[in-house]
Formats: structure tokens, C-alpha cells, sequence
């Protein structure tokens, strides 16, 4: 395959899942956070916003941290398993 086909694909790739991460992210604050909607959001409303972005986010990168360790043990443990 081309290489700048192959980075092309990657890109746009990385693009869509941060649109689907994005999505989600609203999908779920909005649920947690939203009573009514209004013409502006209060103070109570607006925190619960920034609060649940930021621990959606940590939780994400959490995750992400634990994936690439375990696929990082588990290359370790096959390479050692073909020695």
C-alpha cells in the first residue's frame, strides 16, 4: 500500500475515534448533568458540565494507560515464551 495512503487512512482513523470519544462524552454528561434546558446554563449545571468532562477524560486515559500495559506484558511475555 502507499505510504501516504496508509498515513491518510491513519489520520482520518484517529479523527473518527476522537468524534465517537467526543460523542460519548456528551451523550453521557448531558444524561448526568442536564434538568431542563434553558436559555443559560446555571452554576450547579455548568460544574457538573466541567466536572464530568474532566473525570470522563481521566477515566478514558486510564484505560488507555492499562491497555497499552497489559499488550506491553503480554509482547514481553511472548518474546521471552519464543526464546
Amino acid at each position: 500500500m502507499d505510504p501516504q495512503l496508509q498515513q491518510f487512512i491513519e489520520v482520518e482513523s484517529q479523527k473518527q475515534r476522537f468524534q465517537q470519544l467526543v460523542h460519548q462524552m456528551t451523550d453521557v454528561c448531558w444524561e448526568k448533568c442536564m434538568d431542563k434546558p434553558g436559555p443559560k446554563l446555571d452554576s450547579r449545571t455548568e460544574t457538573c458540565f466541567v466536572n464530568c468532562v474532566e473525570r470522563f477524560i481521566d477515566t478514558s486515559q486510564f484505560i488507555l494507560n492499562r491497555l497499552e500495559q497489559t499488550q506491553r506484558g503480554r509482547g514481553s511475555l511472548t518474546e521471552s515464551m519464543s526464546d
